[in-house]
């Protein structure tokens, strides 16, 4: 796991998560940006996508947000993200052409491709904690990710 590079900005936090109601189907994203006592919540819903997707979305979405290069830490429940980025599997589907071990494409390429130059403007580690295990910030994040698939499906009914 890479280490965060100190002389970047402000060391920022950020949890993610994304939900989809059905996959593919209606879903959402959701994430929290902590700086100090500071905190920011964002979220958005999408009428069809899938979970992946929405996972992804969190973390690009959380690092648009960032006004300059900082420090960060993301904390992520999607093992997608964490094995891709952590195991060296983006490098690798990198250096295959955007295609996986067997060959196949890459799916959520044009993502994956936007997550790699928002990575380049910080310095980015990324973290795997365990979904619904009690942790506050991934449990608020799957809360947001939720609420806003919910919205955008029409149901408005919330848990």
């Amino acid at each position: 796991m890479k280490e965060v590079k100190k002389g970047f900005g402000p060391c920022i936090t950020i949890y993610t998560d994304g939900a989809c109601l059905k996959n593919p189907g209606p879903g959402g994203y959701g994430a929290v940006l902590i700086h100090g006592d500071r905190i920011k919540e964002i979220s958005k819903g999408f009428p069809d996508t899938t979970n992946n997707r929405m996972e992804l979305l969190g973390v690009i979405s959380a690092l648009e947000t960032l006004r300059y290069p900082c420090e960060v830490v993301v904390f992520t429940d999607s093992q997608y993200i964490a094995k891709a980025i952590n195991q060296g599997w983006l490098n690798k589907w990198q250096q295959n052409g955007w295609k996986t071990s067997n060959r196949s494409d890459v799916k959520n390429k044009d993502l994956w491709q936007e997550m790699i130059r928002l990575i380049k403007e910080h310095s980015v580690v990324f973290k795997w904690v365990k979904g619904h295990s009690g942790d506050h910030y991934n449990e608020r994040c799957d809360v947001l990710a939720r609420d806003a698939a919910l919205e955008i499906s029409g149901s408005g009914i919330k848990n």
